[in-house]
């Protein structure tokens, strides 16, 4: 910034400190607003679907990075790619990790299995299942964005709580992760498993009066 120097005269002094003063005052008030709204969180539109009704309110966004996973098995008459699970770590915008997203047991549902959540830092934990008609395909060429439910929630062993108050979980703009097309035909290949690469977003949404 260029510094203002102060000349001699008393009156010329005072009137170039006031004109100092003011451009820093100026400059600080433009520099607020990104630091005021570093904490909101932007979901993008969204099929009507995957809205999540009024009184919550998403408060955490994680960019997800890793594979969806699949192994070869029967499938009726034939066989077919069947997801075991999903594996890929989730960034906020400053590429710090952020949560680790999988599948495990829900201990509040006697250990079926869930898409869960969990918090890199205090280790709490969510599960989720798909609410009706939350899984809709915007790109053909990718896994489809969904709308998931809290059907299990865990502190971490410490009482850490990040993710703990979580009631819905969308996945949205997808890339990539669709099964493959060929490798799984015949008996010989049952149990091969392919590990596709995959992004997308994730939006965790919590009751809209916890900030009160």
């Amino acid at each position: 910034m260029k510094k203002c120097n102060a000349p001699k005269n008393q009156t010329t002094r005072r009137i170039l400190l006031t004109a100092c003063a003011t451009a820093l005052a100026v400059a600080f008030t433009v520099s607020l607003p990104s630091q005021a709204h570093a904490g909101q969180v932007t979901v993008p539109p969204v099929p009507a679907d995957l809205e999540v009704e009024p009184g919550f309110k998403a408060f955490l966004e994680g960019h997800a990075v890793g594979t969806q996973n699949y192994v070869c098995q029967p499938s009726g008459a034939g066989f077919a790619f069947v997801l075991f699970t999903p594996q890929a770590t989730l960034f906020n915008d400053a590429d710090h990790q952020i949560i680790t997203h999988f599948f495990s047991p829900n201990p509040d549902e006697h250990g079926t299995i869930r898409a869960t959540w969990e918090n890199s830092r205090d280790t709490s934990t969510v599960w989720a299942a798909l609410v009706p008609k939350g899984s809709i395909t915007v790109d053909p060429n990718s896994i489809a964005w969904l709308k998931l439910e809290v059907v299990g929630a865990e502190d971490g062993p410490t009482g850490g709580d990040k993710l703990s108050d979580t009631k819905f979980v969308q996945r949205l703009n997808t890339s990539g992760g669709l099964a493959p097309s060929t490798g799984c035909s015949s008996a010989t290949d049952v149990g091969h498993k392919a590990f596709v690469p995959y992004t997308a977003d994730y939006f965790f949404y919590r009751d809209a009066g916890h900030d009160r």
